[in-house]
C-alpha cells in the first residue's frame, strides 16, 4: 500500500522540500500538492478521504493556516493534519494542537522529526507506513517507479524529484534502449483542476510533433496506475551547466549558441515559445549535440493565459528578459534575450546580472547597462549587445537571423 499525503503551502520550494524528505524516507509514497493563495478554499464536500495525512503550512495565505487548521479538522472524517509552524512559537504551537492538529512540528525540522510526527500522525489513519518504509522493505517490482507501475519499462534509477513529478531513468525492455520517465505525481481526479498537471500535459503536445536535432525527442505519453507518463530521451552527457564551470572557448560557445537558436526557431515557427531557456534546461548528447528540455512553462503564441494567468511571471529571474520580469507581453524575442544571458556565461562564466535578490536582478535586467566582454571578446559584443538589448525591437528579430550571424562569425574565423 502506498503512503498518500496532501501538502498545502504556498511556497513552491517549501512544499517540494516536503515532498523530498517524504519520499526520502518512503519512496513509494505519493505527495499531492495545492497552493491556497493561487487556488483558493478546498471545496466544501472534500473530505480528503484518499489521504493518509495532511500537512499544512503556518504560512498559508500570508500567515493564516491556522484558519485553515481549524475548518479543516470541522470536517468528518478528514485525515490527520500535521501543522507545520514558523520558528519556536509555544504559544502558536499550543493553538495549533488545541485546534485540531496531530502532531506540530517547526518549520525548520530535522528529518527524524519529521518521519515521526508523520509517522505518529497517519498510522491511525492507514496502517502503511511500517510496510513502506524503507526499512524492511521489500525489493520492488522491476517495473515500478515509486507507486506507479510502467509495463514494458524497467526501473533504473531516481533521477529527480520535482515540484509535480517525479524523473526515473528507465531502460525499455523491447529494445534496451535507456529512456527517461516522467511521472506525474498529483492523480487528476484527486486534485482537480491543478496547473501543473495542465503544463504537464502540455509540455508533450507542445513538442511531440517535432523532429529537430537540437529539441529532445519524446517517445511515448501514457497512463500508469491512473498516473501520466512521459517517456523521453536519456542524455548521458548531463545538462550545459555543467559545461559552464569556466569559461568555454569562444567558439565552442558559438556553436553551442547556434543549436540553441535554431531549435528556437523550430519552435517559434509553431507558435510556441519556450520561456525557459537556461543552462539546465539545456542536455547534452555523447556527440556533444545539444537539446533543449522541460517545455513546462512552454505557450503556443495564439493561446490565451487560461494557464499562467494575465500577468504571471514564471521562469527563472537571471535569465529574464526585461518584460518578462516585469509579467509583460511575450515574443520570440524574449527567447532569444535568455539565449543571450546563457551566450555571456558560456563566455564568461559568470551571469550578466546578480543581485542580492530575484526583484534586484529583474530590476537589473531592466535597467542596468548591457555587461561588456573581456578582452579577447570583444569582435562578440555587438551580438551579445543586440541579444541583450532593453527593447524588444533592438534585438534580432528572429532565431534564424541568430544562426546567419554566428555562420558569419565562425566563417570570418576559418578564413
Amino acid at each position: 500500500m502506498t503512503l498518500r499525503i496532501l501538502i498545502l503551502s504556498d511556497r513552491p520550494d517549501f512544499r517540494q522540500l516536503l515532498a523530498h524528505h517524504l519520499t526520502l524516507e518512503w519512496p513509494d509514497a505519493l505527495p499531492a500538492e495545492y497552493a491556497p493563495q493561487a487556488r483558493g478554499p478546498l471545496p466544501g464536500n472534500f473530505t480528503g478521504a484518499a489521504y493518509d495525512a495532511v500537512l499544512i503550512d503556518h504560512e498559508i495565505q500570508e500567515g493564516r493556516g491556522l484558519e485553515w487548521l481549524e475548518e479543516l479538522c470541522d470536517r468528518p472524517d478528514f485525515p490527520p493534519i500535521v501543522y507545520i509552524a514558523t520558528g519556536t512559537d509555544g504559544a502558536l504551537r499550543r493553538r495549533a494542537a488545541t485546534a485540531g492538529a496531530v502532531e506540530v512540528v517547526a518549520s525548520d525540522f530535522e528529518h527524524a522529526q519529521f518521519v515521526a510526527a508523520l509517522r505518529a500522525a497517519s498510522t491511525g489513519r492507514r496502517n502503511v507506513v511500517a510496510a513502506t518504509s524503507r526499512v524492511g522493505r521489500e525489493p520492488p517490482a522491476p517495473d515500478r517507479f515509486g507507486s506507479v507501475r510502467v509495463r514494458g519499462h524497467r526501473c533504473v534509477r531516481r533521477l529527480a524529484v520535482g515540484g509535480s513529478s517525479s524523473v526515473f531513468l528507465s531502460q525499455c525492455e523491447r529494445t534496451g534502449a535507456q529512456r527517461v520517465l516522467k511521472i506525474f505525481r498529483q492523480v487528476p481526479d484527486v486534485v482537480e483542476g491543478t496547473t501543473t498537471f495542465d503544463r504537464f500535459l502540455r509540455e508533450y503536445e507542445l513538442v511531440a510533433h517535432l523532429d529537430h536535432p537540437n529539441i529532445a525527442r519524446i517517445y511515448d505519453l501514457g497512463v500508469a496506475d491512473d498516473h501520466v507518463f512521459i517517456s523521453m530521451e536519456y542524455f548521458p552527457g548531463g545538462d550545459l551547466r555543467s559545461r559552464m564551470q569556466h569559461p568555454l572557448p569562444w567558439r565552442s560557445a558559438l556553436g553551442y549558441l547556434r543549436q540553441l537558436a535554431a531549435a528556437l526557431g523550430a519552435l517559434h515557427a509553431i507558435g510556441v515559445l519556450h520561456r525557459d531557456v537556461k543552462p539546465g534546461n539545456v542536455l547534452l548528447r555523447e556527440d556533444d549535440s545539444l537539446a533543449f528540455i522541460d517545455f513546462g512553462l512552454a505557450r503556443q503564441l495564439h493561446l490565451e493565459s487560461d494557464i499562467t494567468g494575465t500577468g504571471a511571471i514564471f521562469g527563472t529571474p537571471h535569465y529574464m528578459s526585461p518584460e518578462q520580469g516585469h509579467g509583460g507581453a511575450l515574443d520570440q524575442r524574449s527567447d532569444l534575450y535568455s539565449l543571450g544571458v546563457v551566450l555571456y556565461e558560456m563566455l564568461t562564466g559568470e551571469k550578466p546580472y546578480v543581485a542580492e535578490n530575484p526583484l534586484a536582478v529583474i530590476y537589473h535586467h531592466a535597467n542596468a547597462p548591457v555587461p561588456r566582454l573581456p578582452a579577447g571578446l570583444t569582435h562578440l559584443q555587438p551580438l551579445l549587445d543586440g541579444l541583450l538589448a532593453k527593447r524588444r525591437d533592438e534585438r534580432p528579430s528572429s532565431a534564424a537571423e541568430i544562426v546567419a550571424i554566428v555562420d558569419e562569425l565562425l566563417g570570418r574565423a576559418a578564413a
